[in-house]
């Protein structure tokens, strides 16, 4: 079982409406509504696995 990101329900990836690839990932989709708010800003609903930019202050 997959989670649609949009909803958060979980999905059988034979069973689901449809598939998505983002940011070299398949995302399954349980419903032709959630294909279309996913399609419109995947961003949206994806986690960012970009690393946080602060930078520790070392005291310099």
């Amino acid at each position: 079982m997959e989670k649609d990101p949009v909803c958060g329900m979980l999905v059988d990836p034979k069973q689901a409406a449809g598939q998505r690839q983002y940011q070299e990932k398949t995302y399954y989709l349980c419903s032709p509504a959630c294909l279309d708010r996913f399609d419109q800003a995947p961003q949206r609903y994806v986690p960012t696995d970009k690393p946080d930019n602060r930078k520790e202050r070392t005291g310099n």
